[in-house]
C-alpha cells in the first residue's frame, strides 16, 4: 500500500504543489536560461529550479545535523538532491521515523548524477583536471542515488537502483511491492529521480531528432501528446517517491493509505535500441499481465496514465495497444499524459505517472492532457483534453515504454 508520497517537480517542491498544478492543467515547461542552449535544436525543458538543501523536510528522529549520519548534501548531484527531498517528504508523510527497522530503498534512475559527470569531464579535458573533485565518481554513478536516501534516513535494509531507461521507476515500484508481498521487507521507499537537462543530454537528444523544436518561443505548448501538432518530446526532470508498506502495518499505525499497487507486468520487444516495435505486441502483453495479476476485471480500470511522450510513433502505437487490450470498453476509458505538463523525466517518468494515478484515485479527480487542440486521428481515445474531471474510478493502469524495447505496466487500485 502507498502510505506516503513525496515530489520534487518542475512546479517546485512538494506533492501538494505538484498535484495543484497537475489537476489545473498547468505547464511546468519553460525556456532554458541556466546555460546557453543554442547548441541544441530544442531549447525548452521541464527542469528543476530553486531546489536547495534548505528544502530537506524534517523527519522524526532526525540527526541530519550530525555529520556522522549523513553524506555531505553539498556534494549531492541535482538528481540525488531531488530524490532525497522527495524521499524524506514521502517518509514523513507516512509518519515513519529515521532509522525505521526492516526498511529499505528501491528506486529507479536513468542518468543518476549525470550533471556532475558532465562537469567533471569538462574539468578533466579542458582544465587538465585541476578542478576534479575526489568525489566525482561516487557522486555521479547511478547506484549512489539509493545510498543517498538510505544515508539520509538511516535505512539499513536493501538499497538498490534500477536503471532500465524510461521504465526504471515503474520497475522499481513493481519490484518493491513484490518484496513487501513476499514478506522480505516491512516498508520500502520506492520511486524514481532524474535530472538530465544538461548541455550534453540536450545536444545528444537533438542529434537523435526526437525532441520538440517548433515551440522554442512557446514553451508551455511544446509537449502535446496525442495532438496533430506534436513534433517530439520535451525533456523533464524531477523525483517522485512513494512509501510502500504492508497493509496491516499501515492500518495498525493509522496511516493514510493513498492507493494500492495491485499488479505489475514487464516485457521486451527485443526489437531496437530506441524504437518500439510497430505491432505493439509486447506492449499489449505487459499491460495484460499487469491487469491479470492485479485481479481486476478490465471494466474496473477507469483511468490510464499514458506514457504519452508527444512523439508520433509512440503515441499512436500506445493508443492502438490500449484499444487492443480493452476492446470495446476502450471507448469508455479515460486517460491522460502528465508529460504534457512536466515533460519526459526519463527514468522517473513511471513514478510520476504512478504518483499521479494514486493521487487521482485518492482525490477522485483525473488530471488532463494539456495542449490537445487538434486531435491526432491516429489517437482516437479519451485523453481528458485540457480540463480535468472530478470522478471516481476503481483502478488505474500506468504505462511506461522505454529505450531498448522495454515495456512496463502497473495497476494502481483504490485503498
Amino acid at each position: 500500500m502507498i502510505s506516503g508520497i513525496g515530489v520534487v517537480s518542475p512546479f517546485g517542491v512538494g506533492r501538494e504543489r505538484f498535484w495543484d498544478h497537475a489537476q489545473k492543467g498547468c505547464s511546468g515547461i519553460r525556456a532554458i536560461v541556466d546555460w546557453d542552449p543554442s547548441a541544441s535544436s530544442c531549447q525548452v525543458a521541464g527542469y528543476l529550479t530553486d531546489v536547495s538543501i534548505d528544502d530537506l523536510p524534517a523527519v522524526e528522529g532526525d540527526t541530519a545535523r550530525d555529520p556522522e549520519h549523513r553524506a555531505d548534501p553539498r556534494r549531492y548531484s541535482r538528481a540525488a538532491l531531488a530524490a532525497v527531498i522527495a524521499a524524506r517528504e514521502a517518509w514523513n508523510d507516512a509518519g515513519l521515523r529515521v532509522g525505521e527497522e526492516n526498511a529499505g530503498v528501491i528506486i529507479g534512475s536513468g542518468g543518476g548524477g549525470i550533471d556532475v559527470g558532465e562537469r567533471q569531464y569538462y574539468d578533466f579535458f579542458v582544465e587538465q583536471g585541476r578542478k576534479v573533485t575526489p568525489y566525482a565518481i561516487p557522486i555521479s554513478i547511478v547506484g549512489m542515488m539509493s545510498s543517498e536516501i538510505s544515508i539520509s534516513l538511516r535505512l539499513r535494509g536493501i538499497s538498490h537502483v534500477l536503471s532500465c531507461g524510461c521504465t526504471s521507476s515503474t520497475d522499481a515500484i513493481g519490484y518493491a511491492a513484490s518484496m513487501i508481498r513476499a514478506g522480505e521487507a516491512d516498508v520500502l521507499l520506492s520511486g524514481g529521480a532524474d535530472a538530465c537537462v544538461t548541455p550534453g543530454m540536450m545536444f545528444g537528444f537533438s542529434r537523435m531528432r526526437v525532441m520538440s523544436t517548433a515551440y522554442n518561443d512557446a514553451p508551455a505548448q511544446a509537449s502535446r501528446p496525442f495532438d496533430r501538432g506534436l513534433d517530439g518530446f520535451v525533456l523533464g526532470e524531477g523525483a517522485w517517491m512513494v512509501t510502500l508498506e504492508r497493509e496491516d502495518r499501515a492500518r495498525a499505525r493509522g496511516a493514510h493509505i493513498y492507493a494500492s499497487i495491485d499488479g505489475y507486468g514487464a516485457t521486451c520487444d527485443a526489437y531496437h535500441r530506441v524504437q518500439m516495435a510497430p505491432d505493439g505486441r509486447e506492449i499489449v502483453r505487459a499491460m495484460t499481465l499487469a491487469v491479470e495479476r492485479s485481479g481486476h476485471a478490465l471494466s474496473q480500470i477507469g483511468y490510464v496514465n499514458y506514457h504519452g511522450t508527444s512523439t508520433v510513433l509512440n503515441d499512436a502505437v500506445e493508443s492502438r495497444c490500449v484499444r487492443q487490450v480493452f476492446g470495446a470498453y476502450a471507448d469508455r476509458l479515460a486517460g491522460s499524459s502528465v508529460k504534457s505538463m512536466i515533460g519526459h523525466p526519463q527514468g522517473a517518468s513511471g513514478a510520476a505517472g504512478i504518483v499521479t494515478a494514486a493521487l487521482a484515485l485518492d482525490r477522485d479527480f483525473l488530471p488532463p492532457t494539456i495542449n490537445q487542440v487538434d486531435p491526432d486521428p491516429a489517437c482516437d481515445l479519451d485523453y481528458i483534453p485540457n480540463i480535468g474531471r472530478a470522478t471516481s474510478v476503481g483502478a488505474a493502469l500506468c504505462n511506461c515504454l522505454g529505450f531498448g524495447s522495454k515495456n512496463s505496466a502497473l495497476v494502481v487500485g483504490r485503498a
